[in-house]
This record gives C-alpha cells, sequence and structure tokens, in this order.
C-alpha cells in the first residue's frame, strides 16, 4: 500500500511548482497599507509597467569625457535591443536627474514591457547584459528595480535553503550511523523522513489547487519533514532494538515497540500539530501555507512511522543491522536498551536532583535573563539590508539614495472620496503636498486621479532608507499630523508604501503573538493533561518549553540587534529582528520542544508506573532516551546551522534561533532542569 501512495506522491509532487505564487509581503487585508493598495488595484486599472535603474560607475573621468559616452551609449542600445525592454532614457537624451552632482554615476531608466508583479519572470537577459558590461575595464554597472531585486532574493533563498537540507541530510546520516553503528539501520530514518515529505508535498499540491501557496512551503515541508520524521523513526527503530535485546521474537517486538514508542510517536505529533497550528490563524499567505505545510508532513510522518516503519522491520527482522561498521557496529541481538545504571546521565542526574533547588535556581536563572533580554526585541524588516554587503542590488539602492536626488521608492498618499477634483480636497492636496515640501524626508510629490474621479493619489518620493528610524519617524509625521491636518472632515486617507507596510506588517504581528502563545499553550496543556493524567506535569512541560524559546528569543538580540558575537560567528548584526520570526520561531520550536519532552516524559512515566519509584524513574527515562533525544537534537542543530550559514541575514536569524533553541532544549532543560 505504501509503495502505491509513495508513486502516486512522486508522480503527484511535481505539481506543486504550478500552485506557489510570491507572496508580497503583507500579512492581512484589514491593513491601512493592504486596504490602500486594494483601493488603487479596484478604481486604477491600468497598472504602471516595471522599470529597471541600471547605475554606471565611472572609475576614472566624469560623464562628459568620450569614452565614457561611447561606453553609455553602447549599454543603452544592449538594454534597448533586450526583447521586453521598451525604452532606455539615459542623461545622453538631456534628461535632467539621471547624472550625481560630480557626474561621476549615470542612470539609464530601463522601462519594461510587464507589471512589477511579472518582472522576476523576464529579467534574466536584463541581467546578462549588466554582467557583461561589467567585465569592461573602467566601469562598474548594477541595476535595481522590482525583477532583479527579486531575482537576487530568490536566488540567495533557495541556495540557502538547499544548503541546509544537504548539510543537515549529511550529518543526519552521520549521526546515525553512530547511534545505530549499521548502514541499513541508520538509514531507515532518512528513507522515512523523505517518504514522510514526497507526500506531503504532493497533498499540498492537491491542497494549492484551492489556495494559494507561498513559493517556499516545499523547503519548510522538507525542513520539518527532515526534523521530525528522523525523530519519530529514530525512537520507534531504537525501541524495536531494546525489546530484541531483550530477547522477544520480532513480531512481538514490533508490537511492543508500537504499544509504546508508537502511541508516544502518535502523542507527540498531535502536540507538534498544535504548536504549527498556531500559524494557520494568522492572517497573510506565508504563515499559513507554512503552517498548512508543516502540518500535512508531521502528518504524513506519524503515519508513516506507525504503519511504513513497522512494515519494513517486519521483513528486514534481523538485517536491520548489516552493514554493521568497524568498532561500533553490534549485532541486533547485542544492542542493549543504553540504559544501564551508572552511565554518565546516571551520574547527572545524581548530581542535579541531590541539589536540586541550586539546580533549578542557577539554570533557570540563566534562561530567564536571556528571556528577559527578549522584551528588547524591535521587530521590523532589514529589507534590502538583509542582502550581503558586496550584494549588486544592495550597492545600486545605496548608490542612488546618496546621489540622486529622485529616488526610487515613493509613500503613496490614497484619497477616498467622492469627487477627487472638488475644491475641499483640491485645497487639501495642497496643504498636504506643502507639509511634505517642508519635511526633508521627501522630494516630489506627484498627483493622479482616478478616471472614476473617486480616488487621489499623492505619490511622495523617500529620500532614504525606506525601513529605517527615520523612515518610521516620517511615517508618523505623515500619518498622524499631515494627513490629519489637511483631511480631517474632507476624504477618508490611507498610506501605503515600503515603510508603512513594514509598520503595519509589526503592528499586526503584535496583536497576534500573544493569540498564538495562549492558544497553543493552552492546548499544549489539555493535551498533556489528558495523556499524563496529571496538573503539574503539563504546566512543568509547557514552561520549559517556554524557557526554551524565551532564550532563544534573547540570543537572537544579544547576536543579532546588540552584534555581541556576530562578527564572530560570520553573521550580519541588524538593527531589527525580522517581523515574521518570533512567530515563526515559536510555532516550530514549541513543537520540536514538545517532541522531545513527550519522548523523556513517556519513558519516565513508563517506569513509574511499574515501580513507583519517582528518582529512579527519572533516572531512567533519561539515560534511556539520552541517545536519542541527543542524536535528533544534533542533527537539527546540522539542519538549522546550514541555514544559518548562508548570506541573507533573515536566514541566518531563523538557522540561528532555531539551532540554539534546540541546543538549550536538548542539554541545559533535559539534563537539569527537567530532573531537578
Amino acid at each position: 500500500a505504501w509503495l502505491l501512495i509513495l508513486v502516486a506522491a512522486f508522480m503527484g509532487a511535481g505539481a506543486i511548482g504550478d500552485v506557489t505564487v510570491s507572496d508580497d509581503g503583507q500579512s492581512s487585508s484589514t491593513l491601512e497599507s493592504a486596504q490602500a493598495r486594494a483601493l488603487v488595484a479596484q478604481r486604477i486599472t491600468t497598472e504602471e509597467n516595471s522599470k529597471e535603474y541600471v547605475i554606471v560607475e565611472f572609475e576614472s573621468g566624469t560623464a562628459a569625457d568620450s569614452t565614457n559616452k561611447a561606453f553609455v551609449r553602447t549599454l543603452t542600445a544592449d538594454l534597448a535591443a533586450l526583447e521586453h525592454v521598451e525604452g532606455v532614457v539615459s542623461y545622453l537624451d538631456d534628461v535632467e536627474g539621471l547624472l550625481s552632482s560630480g557626474e561621476t554615476f549615470a542612470l539609464l531608466q530601463t522601462g519594461l514591457t510587464v507589471e512589477d508583479s511579472e518582472a522576476g519572470d523576464i529579467i534574466a537577459p536584463l541581467l546578462v547584459v549588466v554582467e557583461t558590461a561589467n567585465e569592461t575595464a573602467g566601469f562598474r554597472v548594477n541595476t535595481i528595480g522590482q525583477g532583479s531585486v527579486e531575482t537576487e532574493f530568490n536566488h540567495l533563498a533557495e541556495e540557502t535553503l538547499q544548503k541546509g537540507e544537504m548539510i543537515g541530510m549529511g550529518f543526519a546520516l552521520i549521526v546515525l550511523l553512530v547511534v545505530f553503528g549499521a548502514a541499513v539501520a541508520a538509514g531507515l530514518p532518512i528513507l522515512l523522513a523523505i517518504s514522510s515529505i514526497l507526500v506531503a508535498i504532493a497533498l499540498s499540491a492537491v491542497i494549492g489547487r484551492v489556495m494559494d501557496l507561498d513559493q517556499f512551503v516545499v523547503q519548510i515541508i522538507t525542513m520539518i519533514g527532515l526534523a521530525v520524521g528522523i525523530d519519530y523513526s529514530l525512537f520507534i527503530v531504537k525501541r524495536f532494538t531494546e525489546e530484541v535485546s531483550k530477547g522477544r521474537d520480532k513480531i512481538t517486538a514490533i508490537t511492543a515497540s508500537g504499544d509504546t514508542a508508537g502511541r508516544t510517536v502518535m502523542v507527540s505529533g498531535i502536540a507538534v500539530m498544535i504548536a504549527l497550528s498556531g500559524m494557520l490563524i494568522v492572517p497573510g499567505l506565508t504563515f499559513r501555507s507554512f503552517g498548512l505545510g508543516a502540518i500535512v508532513v508531521v502528518i504524513a510522518a506519524v503515519f508513516a512511522a506507525t504503519t511504513l516503519l513497522p512494515a519494513i522491520m517486519s521483513i528486514l527482522g534481523h538485517r536491520m543491522y548489516w552493514l554493521r561498521l568497524p568498532f561500533i557496529g553490534r549485532k541486533l541481538e547485542d544492542v542493549s536498551e543504553d540504559n544501564s545504571e551508572g552511565g554518565v546521565w546516571d551520574k547527572i542526574t545524581d548530581a542535579v536532583t541531590a541539589r536540586p533547588v541550586l539546580s533549578v535556581v542557577i539554570t533557570g536563572g540563566a534562561l530567564l535573563a536571556l528571556t528577559g533580554l527578549a522584551f528588547t526585541m524591535n521587530l521590523g524588516s532589514s529589507g534590502l539590508g538583509s542582502l550581503p554587503d558586496d550584494s549588486p542590488s544592495l550597492r545600486a539602492f545605496n548608490i542612488v539614495n546618496a546621489e540622486f536626488s529622485d529616488g526610487l521608492l515613493t509613500t503613496d498618499i490614497v484619497i477616498d472620496v467622492a469627487d477627487a477634483s472638488s475644491p475641499a480636497v483640491q485645497a487639501a492636496i495642497e496643504s498636504l503636498n506643502a507639509d511634505l515640501a517642508a519635511d526633508s524626508f521627501y522630494g516630489d510629490t506627484k498627483v493622479t486621479i482616478a478616471p472614476s474621479n473617486d480616488l487621489a493619489i499623492v505619490q511622495a518620493v523617500i529620500q532614504g532608507d525606506p525601513v529605517s528610524d527615520e523612515a518610521f519617524e516620517a511615517l508618523s509625521r505623515l500619518r498622524d499630523d499631515y494627513v490629519h491636518s489637511a483631511f480631517d472632515g474632507v476624504a477618508t486617507v490611507y498610506v501605503a508604501g515600503d515603510t508603512a507596510m513594514t509598520v503595519d506588517n509589526v503592528g499586526e504581528m503584535k496583536k497576534w503573538l500573544p493569540i498564538v502563545f495562549g492558544l497553543v499553550l493552552t492546548s499544549s496543556f489539555v493535551l498533556l493533561l489528558v495523556v499524563f493524567r496529571s496538573i503539574v506535569v503539563p504546566i512543568k512541560a509547557v514552561l520549559m518549553n517556554v524557557l526554551s524559546v524565551g532564550a532563544a528569543y534573547g540570543l537572537l538580540v544579544l547576536v543579532f540587534q546588540n552584534g555581541i558575537g556576530a562578527d564572530l560567528m560570520g553573521f550580519k548584526q541588524t538593527p531589527v529582528i525580522e517581523h515574521w520570526l518570533p512567530l515563526f520561531l515559536f510555532s516550530i520550536l514549541f513543537g520540536l520542544s514538545m517532541d522531545y519532552h513527550v519522548f523523556l516524559l513517556s519513558r519516565i512515566k513508563e517506569h513509574y508506573d511499574l515501580t513507583g519509584n519517582n528518582k529512579l524513574s527519572v533516572s531512567f527515562g533519561l539515560r534511556s532516551t539520552a541517545g536519542i533525544i541527543t542524536g535528533a537534537a544534533l542533527i537539527m542543530v546540522g539542519v538549522f546551522g546550514g541555514f544559518a550559514i548562508g548570506d541573507m541575514s533573515m536566514f541566518q536569524q531563523m538557522g540561528f534561533g532555531l539551532a540554539v533553541a534546540v541546543i538549550i532544549d536538548a542539554t541545559l532543560v533535559r539534563s537539569v532542569l527537567v530532573p531537578a
């Protein structure tokens, strides 16, 4: 049955590319900036075609030199000859504003035949022309526009995610080989993870027929699939070998592992899905796509671990430990349950439980101190600043901001009114323009009236970085002072643009974070209450997981926002933490932390039900799951660490946050706080 499922999944997974779309970064249609964009789309049906701004830097001389003029003419002709370019304008056409004040930079305004939403699809030939022009000595050429920026972002993102997957897969195989000592047994968890990922991608392709999915949903499915798929199968295979080592026959051992480890996997899967469901209630394509994809792959992993894996174990039997490694490989009958007394985990447990109050105070105090830093987190968006320092798009953007007065970006003031040409509205627009002219952050303004005369747009050029503190202060002045004084009682006004979208998204995240936290924590508590039939155990588990996540937040602030150790680890310091990251990290980390916690608590409770001795049960649970959880945690650190070594600061933040939380959870929390 599973072979048929996998064949169907393999055939259907390829359709995922047909149903994924690029998110525009807007979380909710109820936000002011989103409402402004919707009004413009409804009432001004003709959208302007996209533009690329090609910047030529003359390394010697000025724009007036004949050699430099000849280069610009050639570049202009090469650009104009491209299929999707409909016009190139430069300073040679006697157009003002296309030369820097020192005439060492020239701007070539290149019009495309498509709108911004399609620019990324046709920009490749233009980028080839720019790259070729860069090979000419004495000139440096960069370009910036929707198409080039989107292409660079997507290329770096895909490169980072693929690198993370490859590093994670290789690291996982090494760890599994060490844990099992045999190639066949080590390959089973990876096989199960890949099967779960394949099924989840195929199911997502079906779901994508009825709803949009973010273009990076496959990478999220892969990341979560590797995490839970390997965890679940590792736990069941390890329990199977433990049962066989007790002298039980194959079928009895499989049944026993299903009745214990299999049940734990089911509970753990539900706990992970509860945590991931937090992303489903947040408005916006990205969160809902990621939440849905992650939940689908967890479901697939649970069913694969509880149905496909037992079938494979039954077929293989003793052959599971074929291809044993020298020195560390053992026969199946010789694989002990790795929980003999007197080992390192017993010593750690004895030391911690001998001084439980001291252990809790020191470890808990350190984690609480890190969690306290999380309250100083400055949420925002790095925008182009997320790109590496040598990024062509980032360099082009900085040159335009520094050398050209017109700028590339605008803040759009959308005026919704019955009669846009009425004297009152025109007077309000003039008042607004006067305030904008007096504000150093804003440049020239342009007024557009909709054909239906029921909408007016004032576009004001931004004279700086749209996600800087200066931009946020300017937006506050615009919304709270200029718009209010000019249009109060005259019209309904919405402000849009990159700055407005960032501010609105940050506000949206701050609104949803406590709601998601409350829902996930309460649901997780109820689940553990039912499973372990205790009030204290679920309270402790929830608090431990919150501490892990909170400490990860604090380390993000410490490293990225405050810059402590960022250079040492090769990370890019940023003034903000990406606004989507706290909620994303919470959903993923709380689920994975609960994963490990359920594994540990299940073994403790299983032993306690037999003996009634709390301390011995804690020691037994810790040493019997130590190898599994440590191995699983190491694999996750490898996966997430692969993302962290990428070039984009947003993925550095994501990978680092995930990795350190797993390290904290698998060491301080599991080894010290839980036994204490």
